[in-house]
């Protein structure tokens, strides 16, 4: 005879994140009533960036594949996430949207907390949801530039810094004063390849370089390089 074992109730699992780990069994439970359980098939999509933020995701069962896509169809895998992993934390607490989409790597089930149930665990506390938001915020912008380095070519990125630097006020508009050896490291990139980029914008008509100015002459034609 083999021996049978129980499988762990969800209050038990909620008890065992990190997320809930500090919490009483009452306000456990009233977790554990509102989440929403859902179930994927393999390729299955859970959500998709840019849409609007349900909730907290948690992997009860399976693999979930997190990741952003290029405009070409190329993906960059941010996470794998197993048993017990959350995901899509940072639209809960900055308020926007997906930074990135997510989909079954084989059958798996997802528990979703509802945003406003994880917010009302903080909202006595105005001080720490304050530091949350800008801890997501300082999250996200790192999403982003994971995005940048593994989609865009150095010419692309250049000229998104360059167009985020500009202070548009018509007319030619100066970018500050950055070196080259500034420029790459904020694209991660070397300073030769900065100088060969910048050279290239220049050729383009996006750009004029005088000494150690840069001005950006043609907005729109550097957003069509990006």
């Amino acid at each position: 005879m083999r021996e049978s074992r129980e499988m762990p109730s969800r209050v038990d699992f909620l008890r065992s994140l990190l997320y809930f780990a500090a919490l009483g069994s009452e306000e456990i439970a009233r977790i554990e009533k509102e989440i929403l359980v859902r179930s994927f098939a393999r390729g299955e999509i859970l959500l998709l960036e840019g849409e609007p933020c349900q909730g907290l995701y948690i992997v009860e069962s399976g693999q979930i594949r997190v990741f952003k896509s290029s405009r070409d169809g190329k993906e960059q895998v941010l996470l794998i996430a197993n048993p017990g992993d959350t995901f899509n934390d940072v639209p809960v607490f900055d308020g926007g949207p997906n930074p990135a989409s997510a989909s079954a790597m084989g059958p798996s089930t997802v528990c979703i907390i509802p945003k406003q149930t994880v917010l009302s665990l903080v909202a006595d506390c105005p001080a720490a949801l304050a530091i949350i938001r800008l801890f997501a915020t300082r999250l996200r912008h790192l999403t982003l530039l994971v995005e940048d380095l593994s989609f865009r070519q150095v010419v692309s990125r250049l000229a998104k810094i360059l167009l985020e630097l500009a202070v548009v006020e018509g007319g030619s508009t100066p970018v500050p004063r950055l070196t080259q050896a500034d420029m790459a490291a904020m694209v991660g990139s070397v300073r030769d390849v900065i100088g060969r980029a910048l050279k290239t914008l220049e050729n383009a008509g996006t750009i004029k370089i005088e000494g150690q100015r840069i001005l950006v002459v043609d907005t729109e034609k550097l957003k069509g390089i990006i």
